[in-house]
């Protein structure tokens, strides 16, 4: 039944939806079909924007787009409860001098408010909305890398905010994603966006992934920002479910769950 090249393909598309991932090995076996085979179908699905071709197989399109406008109004108690997380987190990891850098995103906006006074710390983003958030918090010294505002991203991008950027050392750099897998690294929608967050990451002694809901996880964006393995901390929603987040984990990165959306403060690293 398998044989036709539309069957074959809704049941690669039934498989991504179940299992969040498929193999092209696998699949072959399975359907008794050659791995060239299966390789073609993945490559016309990524082609119509139906997956995202990894090594060895494919997984599912991040449905983590629209512009910073439309995003910030999705699930704003989700985000609030990860911004939480994400501010004690730093709170914990960073001392007194030491520089952060909070990248453009809905919920980097949302670590932004949660951040608490008197950390004593130097804060640099390319994101006015961030800057209009962090701007009166008492002792934060906040510096703006300029440049082209994108608008859909709400971030300075391009030229001019790279020669930014190219002065300035972190201790620790927040980076929005719009997916992270194990297999296919954090990825970006926009070329430029990933270039900057793939500059920022490199200047970074550590890295900081908070903007991780869980329809992110174990997708997959066109361009490639950095591997997970380069992630050292990445929070997570209190639901994340447990394979995607034991496959992260499993890389060397500390997970840290999120209390629930309610308001409540919790957050713990999963081993």
């Amino acid at each position: 039944m398998h044989s036709l090249p539309d069957q074959r393909q809704q049941h690669i598309l039934e498989r991504l939806a179940r299992d969040g991932r498929v193999l092209a090995i696998d699949l072959a076996r399975q359907l008794g079909l050659s791995e060239d085979t299966i390789r073609r179908d993945l490559r016309e699905l990524a082609a119509a924007g139906l997956c995202r071709r990894v090594y060895g197989g494919a997984l599912p399109c991040s449905p983590a787009t629209g512009t910073l406008i439309q995003r910030e109004g999705e699930r704003p108690a989700h985000k609030a409860a990860l911004g939480q997380a994400a501010a004690a987190l730093i709170a914990t990891i960073m001392q007194r001098g030491d520089v952060l850098f909070l990248d453009a995103g809905s919920t980097n906006m949302a670590i932004a408010r949660a951040l608490p006074p008197g950390l004593g710390i130097s804060v640099v983003t390319n994101a006015p909305h961030v800057a209009a958030i962090l701007v009166s918090t008492e002792d934060i010294e906040l510096v703006m890398i300029g440049g082209r505002i994108d608008r859909g991203n709400g971030a300075a991008l391009g030229a001019r905010a790279l020669r930014d950027l190219d002065a300035i050392r972190f201790d620790v750099a927040i980076l929005g994603a719009c997916a992270i897998g194990a297999a296919s690294g954090l990825a970006a929608f926009d070329f430029e966006d990933a270039e900057f967050k793939r500059a920022a990451a490199s200047r970074s002694a550590s890295i900081v992934v908070a903007a991780v809901t869980n329809e992110k996880l174990d997708t997959a964006a066109p361009f490639r920002i950095i591997p997970a393995e380069l992630v050292t901390h990445l929070v997570v929603e209190a639901d994340a479910p447990g394979a995607s987040v034991s496959a992260l984990a499993s890389l060397g990165m500390q997970v840290h769950r999120a209390g629930p959306p309610d308001g409540t403060s919790r957050s713990k690293a999963s081993q």
